[in-house]
């Protein structure tokens, strides 16, 4: 699936993932390609992208997961919106 996550300050990620997981603000919850449309808000927590490749220049947003290939990023809060595979997350 293609994966955008942009905050007010630049645009943190574009690019193929395989998995992503985010705080919603009821819990938790992952998205996988051909997910069903859904628009969330997102609470304080930490953004998982499994499969990405992340490059120098967006390195220093992200940490390295504890698994081969995941990326973390921490968010106070958000909006969300996956629709045709593709998922647009606006972080604060």
């Amino acid at each position: 699936m293609h994966l955008e996550i942009v905050s007010p300050e630049a645009t943190l990620y574009t690019g193929e993932a395989t998995a992503v997981t985010v705080p919603g603000v009821d819990g938790e919850f992952q998205m996988l390609d051909n997910h069903a449309p859904i628009v969330s808000l997102l609470a304080e927590g930490i953004v998982k992208i499994k499969g990405a490749s992340i490059n120098d220049k967006q390195k220093k947003y992200f940490k390295t997961g504890k698994e081969a290939g995941e990326f973390l990023l921490e968010i106070s809060s958000g909006t969300l919106e996956m629709n045709d595979n593709k998922v647009i997350i606006l972080s604060d």
